[in-house]
């Protein structure tokens, strides 16, 4: 066999072979003896056909079955060979090989596609100027913090003495039936609270539910829109029999010293230590995020002053773990992601490719970095990520060890903590100075959609039929 590789760009390569004749002549009588020996062909005993005969009747496996031994581990002896380090699954590109049909004496050739990891040259990595900029804590924003405390607090009252009002919880039993679909499943969900004019409640529910008292029955109409983020109700109208069983009103605590106790914070047993501590609380915070944003600056000056190509199936496999996520948040705000057509995931994916692609390239930098300094990460520091898994997420280490070890995770632990080491060593390195906090501008709006896409950054992401069903509706119905 030979092989060259020519290099088409940093990370791009082509591979030619050609395997010889000879390896070619003896792996296709090898395996044509195999087939006359398997084979029954009428006018001959079987296992005694001729070769010759096997040849011509079963030419196209023969062939078929001659590739599949011979390619593959010529390409794998070629990259061997060559000392490349592949990335994803190589493209293959067959030259020559219509000989075979005829009795594979003819040598093989092919060209083969890859992808390798770049050779990167670090530039300048230590000494870079960047600023800290920390986020001020203001009254207001202390203000907002023990308010939203207060409005948790809060307690529904049961309203006795008039009809529900906007702001009200009214508390039904709600029978639906498809207007459209008569014969289809009705929806039937017991003990459902509405909030009157509250923002997660179809409008019908909140103008229909108006003025009623306990006890009381009323029907109404609900005519879905095409885009509602249950797909067993969109496009939907569905006629409702609503049986009241309560009318509340939100009651909220008095922000005082009782109040502060019943929060039953260690330390704190009034409003200036509530004060204190949620100010403490927020700097705390607004810390890291600026050690965050720090991070966050160096890694795009770094991929700024390095020009660095980056495989495409590294690209690939972010952009999917950015969509992912965002999948993720979709659903944590109710927006079933299942709903979403395929175009839309098409738009979502293009737009977090250009950032799944900076993320990429600074890992690459990052453990380039590692591999500089010599970074090491000891079995006792990934044991002790495994202990601070295990508290987070409320399992055992041993639990936590069995899950990793199965998903091959423990090395990527390690990883991680490489890369987190190798980071640490840039920001001990560089020349941070206190800066004046400004507002982030906000992204531009690629494209309006239902639910924008909304990328997460390399340092963000290290860690949702016809008939409705009585689940489906219990949370989805208003």
């Amino acid at each position: 066999m030979k092989s060259e590789v020519i290099d088409n760009s940093q990370i791009r390569k082509e591979i030619k072979i050609e395997i010889d004749g000879e390896t070619v002549r003896r792996t296709y009588d090898e395996i044509s003896s195999r087939y006359a020996k398997a084979v029954n062909v009428p006018g001959f005993r079987p296992g005694h056909a001729p070769v010759s005969v096997i040849k011509t009747r079963y030419k196209d496996d023969i062939r078929s079955e001659v590739l599949r031994e011979l390619v593959p581990d010529s390409i794998t002896a070629a990259i061997e060979e060559h000392k490349l380090e592949v990335i994803g699954e190589p493209d293959v590109h067959l030259e020559n090989s219509e000989g075979l049909k005829m009795n594979g004496s003819e040598p093989i050739s092919l060209h083969v596609h890859v992808e390798v990891m770049p050779d990167i040259a670090l530039g300048a990595y230590k000494e870079l100027e960047v600023e800290r900029r920390v986020r001020p804590v203001t009254d207001e924003l202390v203000d907002e913090a023990i308010e939203h405390l207060r409005q948790n607090s809060a307690s529904l009252e049961a309203v006795e003495d008039r009809g529900a009002e906007v702001g009200d919880t009214v508390t039904v039993d709600l029978l639906g039936t498809f207007f459209d679909s008569p014969d289809a499943e009705p929806i039937k969900v017991d003990d459902v609270d509405i909030e009157l004019g509250g923002g997660k409640v179809q409008q019908e529910f909140s103008d229909n539910l108006l003025g009623v008292k306990a006890d009381e029955e009323k029907s109404f109409t609900v005519a879905y829109p095409e885009d509602f983020s249950s797909t067993g109700l969109a496009g939907k109208t569905v006629d409702y029999i609503a049986k009241v069983l309560a009318v509340r009103r939100l009651a909220l605590p008095d922000i005082d010293d009782e109040f502060v106790k019943s929060l039953d914070t260690e330390g704190v047993t009034n409003v200036d230590e509530l004060r204190a501590r949620v100010r403490s609380d927020f700097e705390e915070r607004h810390g890291l995020d600026a050690d965050n944003l720090v991070r966050a600056d160096l890694i795009k000056q770094m991929v700024d002053a390095h020009e660095l190509e980056v495989p495409m199936a590294f690209i690939q496999h972010q952009t999917g773990q950015l969509v992912d996520n965002f999948a993720r948040e979709l659903a944590g705000r109710g927006i079933d992601p299942r709903g979403q057509d395929e175009s839309f995931w098409r738009m979502v994916g293009a737009q977090m490719q250009p950032q799944a692609e900076q993320d990429v390239r600074g890992m690459l930098l990052i453990e380039r970095i590692a591999e500089e300094e010599k970074i090491e990460v000891s079995d006792d520091e990934v044991a002790a990520e495994i202990e601070r898994l295990a508290e987070a997420t409320g399992q055992s280490v041993e639990q936590v060890r069995a899950t990793l070890t199965k998903n091959e995770g423990e090395r990527s632990i390690a990883n991680r903590l490489r890369s987190r080491k190798a980071l640490d060593l840039v920001v001990e390195n560089a020349r941070v100075t206190e800066g004046e906090w400004r507002e982030p501008e906000p992204p531009a709006a690629a494209e309006e959609s239902a639910a924008e896409p909304e990328a997460k950054s390399i340092d963000q992401t290290a860690d949702e039929e016809e008939n409705a069903t009585s689940a489906e509706a219990t949370s989805s119905t208003t």
